[in-house]
């Protein structure tokens, strides 16, 4: 992958101020778009955008290849008479600087089946025959997900797809067309929803490419056990007669957690994969290539190795590493669609074998500059000094604390740093940047502009200066993340002029980035 020097800002769109209690694809989307182009920044890079489900992760989610109905633009729905002014009037005092998906959920989700019943009523021609051929270009995935969408509604929300009755969870197919006809309408209804989400983000991304503006996102390496995904291709994962996972992800004790990460979800049949030629890894990837201009592929080492964890333990830590077709996997992709831009999400326990299928396809790494100072294994590769030109390089992920959050810790009550740990860490820091400590956040963002690495990301709680309460995800924590927002008043004049002066001071704003 070719990487012209630049730089960029991490924000998913949930993140997104508005006043329907989550961000969403309109207005304020293209506002924070025009901020990155006057801010000199020339990628935007998003978690997943699929449809979330357990704990609202959008690593969790219910398709690989859906998006989220939650991220459709009401008032763009107002602006093509799907939905009337009238409908938004009763909107809520949402809270706005976090997502509460359940009230979200509450008040959105009646008003996007109110646009789908308008569509089937009055949509004109030509609106029809767009949906249509959307539905028809989608159909690989489109038919299993609202099916199962449907499905999962209809026995109350909650249930996993293993739980249903056996016939439907086993996708007989007489059942299967019983069911088809009984749930047209709400079938139609998550069609519709998957036209508009795809059409607002398409409309979206171009204005992007308009000003400049490349967009990155992810492809988790593993699915959501509950998820159209795991329902309609079973045999490609290891599952018992139950549907139940016999072995899940996770990877062992790290930087994050003294007992591991157990992801839970199921682990693919490699071997079912290869006999079709990765065919769903094939589509997986170029349904990607719709939505982003560049992948960051998260776990990037569970495709030479992965930690494999007994289906009933409830930690990572009794797991073992097995190998995976990295090699044989990206060569078929790449024979398939071209050479692939991705940035290869190289955090955790890397090999020299992982660093050997990096290169072997020429995908740039990872670094982050907050573990270049503890005692993370991989410190000395996140020093700058030691970057490489093709390497992505970030202040911190949407997994770490905000860069004003660790400066300010004290490690209590830390279960992978002691407080006498977090004051060495801190003292060599200061040391190796050359401060003393004020603004520690600009530090951090200078210091990733100023390397060597083709990319800097910088997530938007850094560029504000904003503590511990707007981290994203606390990994292990069951509860209480992905719900960050900022308003709109936060976007000052001043931190653009900053954030473009650094942009244009170290050559990651010209017209060729």
């Amino acid at each position: 992958m070719k990487c012209p020097r630049s730089a960029g800002i991490l924000l998913h769109p949930t993140s997104l101020p508005g006043r329907f209690g989550i961000g969403d694809l309109g207005a304020e989307a293209y506002r924070f778009a025009d901020f990155l182009a006057r801010a000199g920044q020339r990628i935007w890079q998003v978690l997943p955008l699929g449809p979330t489900g357990y704990g609202d992760s959008p690593y969790q989610c219910f398709s690989a290849f859906a998006g989220n109905p939650l991220l459709i633009s009401l008032e763009k729905l107002v602006e093509e008479g799907a939905l009337s002014p009238r409908d938004l009037d009763n909107a809520p005092s949402f809270p706005t600087q976090y997502v509460d998906y359940g009230w979200v959920i509450k008040f959105k989700m009646p008003l996007l089946k109110r646009a789908a019943e308008n569509f089937k009523a009055d949509a004109g021609a030509r609106e029809r025959a767009q949906y249509e051929a959307f539905c028809v270009q989608h159909a690989g995935w489109l038919d299993n997900y609202s099916l199962f969408a449907a499905l999962k509604d209809a026995h109350g929300g909650e249930a996993v797809w293993n739980d249903w009755e056996g016939d439907v969870a086993s996708r007989q197919p007489a059942v299967m067309v019983e069911w088809q006809a009984k749930l047209a309408d709400e079938i139609r209804a998550r069609k519709y929803w998957q036209y508009q989400f795809f059409k607002q983000w398409s409309a979206l991304k171009q204005y992007c490419h308009q000003h400049g503006i490349r967009a990155m996102g992810d492809i988790p390496i593993f699915v959501a056990h509950d998820s159209a995904d795991v329902w309609a291709r079973p045999g490609s994962f290891y599952l018992d007669n139950n549907g139940n996972p016999t072995v899940q992800a996770g990877v062992p004790p790290d930087y994050f957690s003294a007992t591991g990460q157990l992801w839970g979800n199921p682990l693919y049949r490699w071997d079912v994969m290869a006999a079709s030629g990765y065919s769903w890894w094939i589509e997986r990837f170029q349904a990607t290539l719709g939505l982003v201009d560049i992948i960051r592929l998260d776990h990037f080492r569970g495709f030479e190795a992965y930690w494999e964890v007994p289906g009933a333990d409830k930690t990572a830590m009794r797991g073992r590493w097995v190998k995976a077709p990295g090699q044989e996997l990206f060569e078929a992709v790449e024979k398939a669609l071209g050479e692939l831009p991705i940035v290869a999400e190289t955090l955790g326990v890397i090999t020299p074998e992982v660093e050997a299928l990096r290169d072997r396809f020429g995908f740039p790494g990872m670094g982050i500059l907050q573990f270049a100072f503890g005692t993370d294994p991989q410190a000395p590769e996140f020093m700058p000094h030691n970057y490489a030109r093709h390497f992505v390089v970030y202040t911190g992920t949407h997994d770490n604390d905000t860069a004003f959050g660790w400066w300010t810790s004290t490690g209590a009550g830390d279960s992978t740093r002691t407080p006498q740990q977090v004051q060495k860490e801190k003292a060599f820091a200061l040391a190796y940047l050359g401060t003393d400590g004020r603004e520690m956040n600009w530090v951090l963002i200078r210091t990733v502009l100023a390397s060597v690495a083709d990319i800097a990301i910088v997530p938007l709680q850094d560029v504000l200066g904003l503590g511990s309460e707007a981290r994203m995800n606390l990994p292990g924590r069951p509860g209480g993340n992905w719900r960050w927002r900022f308003t709109a008043d936060m976007l000052t004049d001043p931190i653009c002029k900053r954030l473009a002066d650094l942009a244009k001071i170290y050559e990651r704003c010209s017209s060729t980035s």
